[in-house]
């Protein structure tokens, strides 16, 4: 009996958590269809006017076009430098290999805005004034710890062996990763590249440092437009973000599964 009180009691907090985290959710996206250009559910009628609304925004095509630009550029380039550092970490047997990896994840530690006011400052300092470049460095530092940390859990499990039998089997060193190495890792880099991107796209308390008056990504525009137009084209464009990132993850299930991206088995 008291075992059946703590799973129930267990599945009760499970519940509650998912819907501490969903409620907020789902009134943004109820809010979208709102008819009156007030944040309201729609309970009275719905419509899809903001909807339409969110193209005619001023700047919206040039923002979204920056920040679909920085979060991809990044996120590849984190994959290419995450991996190769996580393979001198759990191969290379480096001496403090423990300390770099932890300077590796150490942007997440820190608050947002320190590390953007950090990268401003620095940035000054070197003279370096160009904003496009800029934000993509700075978006690298954002992305490089979830590549480099899903890189180090993913290769640690992974048998290095196989890669010198594929080379005893006639495949050149190259051949052997891209053969061996990389479709087993597919869940890590996957993992890796939608928490880079994702936290790239999203990210606000860094880029709020680095944009100027042409330059501005998505979530730095919507903030905009809050302040100067607040009405329900925010909770549609929110909600479309929303549903964006939903396709992800199940187009991810789809294809490899959300149990081998968290790196578990069945």
């Amino acid at each position: 009996m008291t075992a059946r009180l703590a799973v129930g009691f267990a599945w009760l907090a499970a519940l509650a958590a998912v819907l501490f985290l969903l409620v907020p959710l789902l009134t943004v996206a109820a809010a979208s269809f709102s008819p009156t250009p007030v944040f309201d559910l729609p309970l009275d009628g719905a419509s899809l006017r903001w909807y339409a609304r969110i193209a005619t925004l001023d700047g919206f095509w040039p923002a979204l076009s920056l920040s679909l630009q920085i979060a991809l550029l990044s996120t590849a380039i984190a994959l290419v430098i995450g991996t190769l550092a996580a393979i001198a970490i759990v191969r290379g047997r480096l001496p403090g290999a423990e300390a770099l990896a932890t300077a590796l994840v150490s942007p997440l530690m820190m608050p947002g805005l320190v590390l953007g006011i950090a990268l401003l400052q620095y940035f000054r300092a070197m003279g370096f004034t160009a904003t496009w470049s800029a934000l993509l460095l700075a978006h690298l530092v954002v992305t490089l710890p979830y590549v480099a940390r899903t890189m180090i859990a993913g290769l640690a499990l992974f048998d290095f062996t196989l890669v010198e039998a594929a080379r005893t089997l006639g495949c050149t060193y190259a051949g052997a990763i891209l053969r061996v190495m990389v479709p087993a890792l597919a869940p890590s880099f996957l993992t890796a590249g939608l928490f880079s991107f994702l936290a790239s796209f999203d990210n606000y308390p860094v880029s709020i440092f680095l944009t100027d008056v042409r330059t501005k990504t998505l979530p730095i525009k919507m903030l905009q437009y809050i302040e100067e137009a607040p009405d329900p084209t925010l909770a549609a464009l929110s909600t479309l973000i929303l549903a964006a990132t939903v396709i992800l993850l199940v187009a991810s299930d789809r294809l490899i599964g959300l149990h081998r991206m968290a790196g578990t088995s069945e």
